[in-house]
């Protein structure tokens, strides 16, 4: 085989009496796919989510080479200016935060903090900027002075600036997920990690949860019964996910460093698996692992496995699985693309691959191994 380009990553999520992933009237996501509604889990639910585990074993924030980052309309308010008060006189520091706010965050800054887009900048740029505004303020003797002098420094100075002197500027979450700036779209990050929308493999299943909350001081004389009164949407779902890790441009976003890339990989692999999304996590305790975590690499265009399911089937995680193999199976035969294999489950049918893959069922940790071990293997960028 040659070297692999992309790892692909499909699951199997099971998850009962929830609501994972709200729409903006509170009731649960959903799709039409095959004729039939499924309830939906939205990419931007997955990726926050893997993101924002930072107590879980495998969070990213654990990993040596850990970059931060902020996301936010007040990074400039905030991060650049903020430090400054008090420290110098507001005169000077007033004068500097309208041309900071423009380097940041273009034309649409003079508009006020609403208008600005809600921008994901790096702890290294953030650094940058802060010590650049520092080094202004500490030299300028009034307002003018602070305004010709940041005026006459920015003419020059974009994000490509920022990014002279660190491997990884926009932080951890944008090289995996990417960026985008609309004020300067020289700044925008490829995502190297790619995250399609989980939906049920099966119809939708909810149903609407009526509920109370009691006084517990109430005295008998009071108006009896509840409180409040109140309804909610709780599901229940089977979900294929499917995620692509372009290995090259990983290894690129984490500048050229293969080992963290490896470690980023690793982890990303027990988070997928193992960290659930979830709203109302205090009532329905939404939290479940993978039944079925199949990875791939190859060096072929990847290709989504959820036509598995058009056809809606019945809630169970073997009829999936059963699914999942045969549409494989006419996948491979159809196209003869070589991918290795390897998998974790908890199904009792296993997963079949009539290709020479080396399909072998593995344990989280070795699954998570084995695909770190390919971005050794995975070309330059």
């Amino acid at each position: 085989m040659t070297a692999p380009r992309f790892l692909q990553i499909h699951t199997l999520h099971s998850y009962t009496a929830a609501l994972l992933n709200r729409d903006d009237t509170g009731q649960a996501k959903r799709l039409a796919y095959g004729g039939t509604n499924r309830t939906r889990i939205s990419s931007q639910c997955l990726k926050r989510h893997w993101r924002m585990a930072e107590t879980d074993p495998h969070a990213l924030q654990t990993l040596a080479g850990y970059v931060g980052s902020f996301r936010s309309r007040e990074l400039v308010t905030e991060k650049v200016i903020a430090p400054l008060r008090g420290r110098y006189p507001d005169e000077i520091v007033n004068a500097l935060e309208p041309e900071f706010q423009r380097l940041v965050y273009g034309k649409n800054a003079d508009k006020g903090k609403k208008s600005r887009q809600t921008l994901l900048l790096g702890q290294p740029e953030l650094e940058w900027l802060a010590a650049r505004a520092e080094e202004i303020a500490a030299a300028s003797a009034d307002a003018k002075a602070a305004e010709k002098a940041v005026a006459d420094w920015v003419k020059d100075k974009n994000f490509k600036a920022m990014a002279e002197n660190t491997a990884v500027p926009g932080g951890l979450a944008a090289a995996l997920f990417g960026r985008m700036v609309t004020s300067d779209p020289a700044a925008n990050i490829e995502a190297p990690v790619y995250v399609a929308h989980a939906f049920t493999v099966h119809a939708a299943e909810a149903e609407g949860d009526y509920f109370t909350a009691v006084d517990d001081l109430k005295h008998d004389e009071d108006d009896s019964g509840a409180d409040t009164i109140q309804e909610t949407e709780l599901t229940c779902g089977l979900f294929y996910g499917y995620v692509v890790v372009d290995l090259p441009g990983l290894i690129g976003n984490c500048g050229g460093d293969r080992d963290l890339a490896a470690r980023v990989l690793h982890n990303l692999l027990h988070l997928i698996a193992e960290v659930s999304p979830g709203a109302k996590l205090g009532s329905t305790a939404p939290f479940g692992r993978a039944d079925l975590m199949l990875v791939e690499a190859g060096d072929r265009q990847p290709r989504s496995l959820a036509t598995a399911f058009r056809k809606a089937l019945r809630h169970d995680a073997d009829a999936a699985v059963a699914a999942l193999s045969a549409h494989l199976a006419k996948i491979d035969g159809a196209y003869a693309t070589g991918e290795q294999r390897r998998y974790l489950s908890t199904a009792d049918t296993p997963l079949e691959s009539p290709a020479d893959s080396g399909l072998a069922c593995l344990s989280l940790a070795d699954l998570a191994q084995w695909a770190a071990g390919r971005v050794e293997a995975a070309p330059d960028a």
